[in-house]
This record gives structure tokens, sequence and C-alpha cells, in this order.
């Protein structure tokens, strides 16, 4: 389960990211894609709350 946290540090940039993993134009895509929706979900769920408590 903390592989699964530090990957999402890793997408949003609060972890350096492991030098050992292979470079690959497709994984560096697929990362950035990961990236996009977690910042998009992250935002919605921000939206939600506060309109919730609103």
């Amino acid at each position: 389960m903390s592989s699964f946290f530090n990957q999402i540090k890793e997408y949003l940039f609060l972890k350096k990211q492991d030098n050992s993993r292979p470079k690959n134009i497709n994984i560096k895509l697929m990362h950035g894609m990961n990236r996009i929706s977690i910042i998009l979900f992250l935002t919605a769920a921000v939206i939600i709350i506060y309109r919730f408590l609103k």
C-alpha cells in the first residue's frame, strides 16, 4: 500500500522519481495522463466538499 502512495507522490512532484526505472516515451505519456487525472480528481473532490459545506 505504501508503494501506491509513493507513486502518487511522484506523480504530483512531491517525491523525487526513481532513476532506476526504465525511461520510455510510452511510460512518460502514461505518467503524464495519470498526473492529469489525479489533479482533476483532487480538484473535483475539493469543489464537491466546498459546495457540500457551503
